[in-house]
């Protein structure tokens, strides 16, 4: 009885600590916009999601950009498709994203993980 007491909390330890993501900031909106910066460690996601009326016309390019010098870092998303996604980043600091939208409701969260999570979210090839 014991070794599934202790079972059962390693299990539901494990659990906890694969949900470990911390969203430290979440964007949302329906526009053209640069968001207010944010500071991460790394790893850490953006957690995207895009939304519209029509299925075909909806639009989503972001960009990453050095808060404090303005540098464009790059492209990290486009996308002509409703839908969701996870990005990884393997770069720690201060950062702005620049969005820009056609006919789209979109969310965007900035989620910090722990290096050992960073595997599960590394691209993996096709089969």
């Amino acid at each position: 009885m014991q070794r599934i007491i202790v079972l059962v909390i390693i299990l539901f330890l494990a659990s906890s600590a694969a949900s470990a993501a911390e969203t430290v900031k979440e964007f949302r909106g329906s526009g053209n916009t640069t968001t207010a910066v944010f500071t991460v460690e790394s790893p850490w996601l953006l957690d995207w999601r895009l939304d519209g009326d029509y299925d075909q016309m909806v639009a989503l390019d972001v960009t990453l950009v050095e808060a404090r010098s303005g540098r464009h870092v790059g492209r990290v998303l486009h996308t002509k498709r409703k839908g969701n996604g996870l990005k990884l980043f393997k770069e720690a600091g201060q950062y702005r994203l620049r969005i820009s939208s056609t006919l789209a409701r979109w969310t965007l969260k900035v989620k910090q993980i722990q290096p050992e999570e960073e595997e599960r979210y590394t691209p993996r090839k096709p089969n």
